[in-house]
């Protein structure tokens, strides 16, 4: 892209303020993108997710000792329903670990980089 932008000025498409301009968006863009792909690979240690895990058990298998005297019976469907919502986080958790695939909960990387395509497009 570079190439590109050099390419322009050289053939006097583009003045050299543009060239100052544009040679900004270019560092601020490949800034983005190598954060971008520091999310893409760093994933969630696996003995961060293990210990998630282990605690959400016991935590799960310790709460009806807190709560049978206050609620009585309640008490199972109080807790299967608070061992659904934090099942239900990590599950998430695992879900959106990474962003760029191309699972259907991923983020639309294509239609994004169309969008941009077009747009950039349309300013040259």
């Amino acid at each position: 892209m570079s190439h590109k932008i050099n390419d322009l000025y050289e053939s006097k498409k583009i003045t050299g303020d543009q060239l100052i301009v544009l040679n900004a968006e270019l560092v601020a863009f490949t800034d983005i993108c190598g954060a971008c792909e520091r999310i893409k690979n760093t994933p969630i240690p696996y003995s961060y997710s293990a210990f998630i895990k282990k605690f959400i058990f016991f935590y799960i298998m310790t709460l009806p000792f807190g709560y049978s005297l206050s609620l009585g019976y309640y008490v199972a469907p109080v807790v299967v329903f608070i061992f659904y919502v934090l099942a239900s986080l990590e599950l998430i958790a695992e879900e959106i670990e990474d962003p760029f695939g191309d699972d259907e909960n991923d983020l639309p990387i294509k239609k994004i980089s169309e969008n941009i395509k077009k747009h950039v497009e349309e300013l040259i």
